[in-house]
């Protein structure tokens, strides 16, 4: 699984020239201070990977792993597959040190952002260091300089720009939308949504996008506590009576599950591989994963768990007495003007689904036989730039839930044991343009990204049908550019 892990949290594209120093890396001071020679010389190997990963060929790269590079689950396969994240990434510093666990800024060329590498030192001197993680953030090194913000008519020649150089080398498909005070302001498509066909995508192409579904399922979930139907502080169990696991049951709140605070797990892994089939619908995952304890006690930590919201709509489906996907097309999709959007099977024909395409350069094949049955309350439906625009609007216009609701869930949450505010899933704060609602989501063959800011008025919508980064690589650079509030 270490492809699709680094998939949703980095970027992809096409390998490139190596630049080992860029002008953001040489503003951005790294962390202070004498940093031990092993520490060192994670550094020195994380530039030397990223670098093999432009540069070698396929054999020469699998050689550097083995002899210089870091420990890695899997095996050559996965080790290619990653390829193409890594080659966006170039080392800013060490950001943090924390016993064995070193934490490095890299940035990310892609998705204009920078991101941070965690690795493992070894008990001795001679053990390589392990690779464990890395994720996109919106911090950045002290020193660094954020892009100045332009204007709107500048903002637009820029992000087309970016798109159209991408789609031209091959690197992007899919169809952007920027609006500003609910006045669409850019809307585009590019790309083919087939490529045999050589269909081209159009404003009414429906891409999939992963994990942007949780948004419905948190609005599902807040309907239903205005109408007081949930209680977001109350047991699963309350609402799933039965349900396999009794320490799960009790212990874990409704919050929880927005939060990703329960300790629930991920659905994604051999389980999920042996009985894709199978897995039918919400019932059939808590029936394959019910039985299954808690990976931490409840709120004492956030990680992010696919399962906690297949939880959520099962909870949905016990409480209103519809199907997942009845509620949210009678009370999500219908409200805000959705005829678009839905979690249709993968087995019926949507002529304006696009098809998903994973890999890059010669690699590039379709990610149909790693696409679920359909779409869930974790996401993989499919949707339109159309219809996440209205989608806004309903939310913005208190059309979909009421205003104090609506408030609750964007700038709600869970305290941790620690005491600090884990907000609930559905949107963040960004440095210099303050608090948006959205979310990405992206798995093989798919990427998308939505973020509305609530002060300056802003909505960027990417979907795209090729792997993630594709999209983010175009919302964040159009939101790190957006003109001052």
């Amino acid at each position: 699984m270490l492809l699709p892990i680094l998939a949703m949290m980095l970027s992809s594209t096409s390998p490139r020239d190596p630049s080992p120093s860029l002008p953001v890396c040489n503003a951005a001071a790294p962390a202070v201070g004498i940093q031990r020679p092993l520490i060192n010389s994670v550094v020195k190997m994380s530039q030397d990977w990223f670098d093999a990963s432009r540069t070698s060929n396929d054999k020469d790269f699998i050689t550097f792993i083995n002899a210089q590079g870091p420990k890695l689950p899997g095996g050559p396969a996965e080790w290619l597959g990653m390829r193409s994240f890594l080659s966006n990434l170039h080392p800013c510093g060490v950001k943090s040190v924390e016993g064995n666990n070193v934490y490095l800024w890299v940035f990310d060329e892609n998705a204009d952002s920078f991101a941070v590498t965690h690795f493992k030192l070894g008990d001795s001197n001679v053990e390589k260091p392990e690779f464990v993680s890395a994720f996109l953030t919106d911090e950045a090194p002290p020193g660094y300089v954020r892009p100045e913000p332009l204007t709107s008519r500048m903002l637009i020649k820029a992000v087309q720009k970016r798109v159209e150089d991408k789609t031209a080398r091959d690197q992007f498909s899919g169809a952007v939308l920027i609006s500003h005070s609910g006045k669409i302001i850019l809307q585009n498509a590019y790309g083919l949504a087939d490529r045999t066909t050589r269909q081209p995508n159009t404003l009414d192409t429906q891409f999939r996008f992963g994990s942007m579904g949780k948004m419905f399922t948190a609005v599902s979930v807040m309907q239903l506590v205005q109408d007081n139907k949930i209680d977001l502080n109350a047991p699963i169990g309350r609402y799933l009576a039965g349900y396999p696991n009794p320490e799960v049951a009790s212990k874990v709140t409704v919050a929880h599950l927005l939060t990703h605070t329960g300790g629930t797990g991920d659905i994604f892994g051999p389980e999920f591989e042996k009985n894709r089939g199978s897995l039918r619908g919400l019932k059939d995952y808590v029936s394959l994963y019910g039985s299954r304890g808690l990976e931490f006690q409840p709120g004492s930590r956030s990680s992010y768990s696919n399962y906690g919201f297949i939880l959520l709509g099962r909870i949905i489906e016990t409480v209103s007495g519809l199907s997942y996907d009845d509620y949210t097309r009678r009370y999500v999709f219908a409200p805000a003007g959705m005829t678009s959007t839905g979690n249709d099977p993968e087995s019926v024909i949507l002529p304006r689904r696009a098809v998903s395409y994973m890999g890059s350069d010669t690699k590039i094949s379709r990610a149909d036989n790693t696409l679920p049955l359909s779409g869930t309350s974790a996401g993989g439906g499919y949707s339109t730039l159309g219809d996440f625009n209205r989608f806004i609007d309903g939310l913005t216009s208190y059309r979909l839930l009421r205003r104090e609701t609506f408030e609750k869930l964007q700038g709600g949450g869970l305290k941790a044991n620690d005491g600090k505010l884990i907000r609930f899933d559905f949107g963040g704060s960004m440095t210099g343009i303050g608090p948006y609602i959205g979310h990405g989501g992206g798995a093989p063959g798919m990427s998308g990204s939505l973020y509305h800011f609530l002060k300056n008025g802003y909505t960027i919508v990417v979907l795209a049908n090729r792997d993630p980064g594709a999209a983010e690589s175009i919302s964040n650079f159009a939101a790190h550019r957006l003109p001052a509030n």
